[in-house]
């Protein structure tokens, strides 16, 4: 099942007229109506997103539930599926900014007002390179180690 953003939930995005926790605000953004909802919960799972909180979004009005049309044949899916890495293995810059997103959030989050405007800035970022301009930022901030999940996603690290 894929979720996509009403017209509410994209005047909501843009105003924050809707408050939402630090976690929901992060599973919302990244419901775009191509990632399926398994996709974005794995993507947020280190942020402790849960089906409740993405029935809350429903509830208010922010997203609203696209069944699929029909099955896709699983074959058919994994040759549909996009690649995730590049021929020598790392994660295509889409794929880490996924990885990485989350962590960047978490980490900017557990600042509190002091990191408010870091956090509103790593939420702003929309792709890979806007998240990775982020990261002396975020390092400053939180310090050399607990910033580290945070490049190595960025590199397309594992582990």
């Amino acid at each position: 099942m894929r979720y996509t953003k009403t017209e509410a939930g994209q005047r909501a995005l843009k105003d924050r007229s809707v408050p939402l926790t630090p976690r929901q605000r992060s599973a919302f953004i990244l419901f775009d109506g191509k990632r399926t909802l398994a996709e974005v919960l794995s993507a947020t799972s280190g942020l402790g997103v849960t089906m409740p909180d993405v029935d809350h979004l429903v509830e208010l009005g922010l997203l609203a539930a696209e069944q699929d049309a029909a099955p896709v044949p699983q074959a058919a899916a994994v040759a549909a599926a996009p690649a995730t890495t590049d021929a020598s293995g790392l994660a295509l810059p889409q794929q880490r900014y996924q990885n990485a997103y989350p962590i960047a959030t978490r980490l900017t989050a557990s600042l509190g007002l002091r990191g408010f405007r870091l956090n509103l800035a790593v939420e702003a970022a929309a792709d890979y390179h806007q998240l990775e301009d982020l990261v002396p930022r975020i390092r400053a901030a939180v310090g050399e180690e607990k910033c580290l999940p945070l490049e190595r996603a960025l590199r397309g690290l594992t582990g």
